[in-house]
C-alpha cells in the first residue's frame, strides 16, 4: 500500500482527504453543537477569518454547517455500505462454491435487484414508510445495493474454486465452512474493498438527493439539506451573496468522491500486478 502510495503523489492526497472527513464526523460536535445558533446581524456576511465560507441565510456558518453534517452522510453510507458488504459476499460466495440451483436462483435475484431503479424505489419508500431514522436509510440503502458486489464475488469465486489450493483444501476434507473464510474470502477481499468504497459514495449521492428533494425531514443536519436551503430559500442560483452556501456542500461532495477514486485507484494496482508497471 506504501509502495502505491508513494508512486503517484495524488493518492497521499485521497487517503489525507478520507481522513479529514472521518475526523470531520468523528469531532465535529466537539466543536459545533449540533443545533447552530441564529445570527440575524450576519445574514450573509462575507468570507472572512471568521467565516471562511461565508454564512447562510439565517446567519449560520457554513463552514459549521458542512462539519456537523459531515456526521450524518458518513454515518449512513459507511452503515449502508457494510450492509451491502455481508449481503453481498455472502450470496457471492455461496452462489459461486455452490454453483448449480442454488447460483441459479440468486444470481436471478441478484439480476432483479440489479434492474430495480434505486433512487425512484426510494422516494417512494421514504413517502410511504418513511426513512427519517438514519438506520433506516442505511438499511434500504443496502439491501437495494448488494446485487453488483454479489456478481462481482461470484465471478471471482467461480475462478477460485478451480485452483489448486482448493482443491487440495477438498481433498484434505476441511468443512465448506473453513474453505470459504479461510481459502476463499481472503482472495475476494480485493473486491469487496473496491467494491464498497464505490458503494460507500453511491449512498452519499442518494441520501443527499432525497433531502435535496424534500422527500425527508429537514430537520437534521446534512448536506442535502443545505443544497434544499440553498436553492429553495436562499435563491443562491439567482443571489451571489447565496453562492457560498450551495458551493459549500457541493464541493464537500466532490472533494469526498475525489478522496475515495483516489484511493480506488491505489486499491487496484495493489490488487492487480499487471497495472504495478504502469
Amino acid at each position: 500500500m506504501l509502495r502505491a502510495l508513494r508512486r503517484r503523489p495524488s493518492r497521499i492526497a485521497g487517503v489525507v482527504i478520507i481522513l479529514l472527513f472521518v475526523f470531520m464526523a468523528v469531532a465535529g460536535p466537539w466543536f459545533y453543537p449540533d443545533r447552530l445558533p441564529y445570527d440575524a446581524d450576519n445574514i450573509y456576511a462575507p468570507i472572512s477569518w471568521e467565516h471562511p465560507l461565508s454564512t447562510d441565510f439565517e446567519g449560520v456558518d457554513v463552514l459549521a454547517l458542512v462539519v456537523t453534517g459531515t456526521r450524518g452522510v458518513m454515518l449512513v453510507a459507511v452503515a449502508a455500505g457494510l450492509v451491502t458488504m455481508v449481503v453481498g459476499t455472502a450470496i457471492g460466495l455461496y452462489a459461486g462454491y455452490r454453483r448449480g440451483r442454488p447460483d441459479s436462483v440468486l444470481m436471478r435475484i441478484a439480476d432483479f435487484v440489479l434492474t430495480i431503479p434505486g433512487f425512484p424505489l426510494l422516494i417512494v419508500l421514504t413517502v410511504t414508510i418513511g426513512l427519517g431514522a438514519w438506520w433506516k436509510m442505511a438499511l434500504v440503502l443496502g439491501l437495494t445495493g448488494w446485487g453488483g458486489l454479489a456478481r462481482a464475488v461470484r465471478s471471482q469465486t467461480l475462478s477460485l474454486r478451480e485452483r489448486g489450493f482448493i482443491e487440495a483444501a477438498r481433498g484434505l476434507g476441511l468443512p465448506t465452512r473453513h474453505i470459504v473464510t479461510r481459502e476463499l474470502l481472503p482472495n475476494v477481499a480485493p473486491y469487496i474493498a473496491t467494491n464498497l468504497l464505490v458503494a460507500v459514495t453511491a449512498y452519499i449521492y442518494a441520501q443527499v438527493g432525497l433531502y435535496f428533494l424534500g422527500v425527508l425531514p429537514l430537520d437534521t443536519s446534512n448536506w442535502g439539506v443545505m443544497l434544499n436551503a440553498a436553492v429553495f430559500q436562499s435563491g443562491a442560483l439567482i443571489s451571489p451573496d447565496a453562492l457560498p452556501y450551495l458551493l459549500a456542500p457541493l464541493g464537500a461532495i466532490l472533494l469526498l468522491t475525489l478522496g475515495v477514486v483516489l484511493i480506488v485507484d491505489a486499491l487496484e494496482e495493489i490488487f492487480n500486478p499487471r497495472l504495478r508497471g504502469s
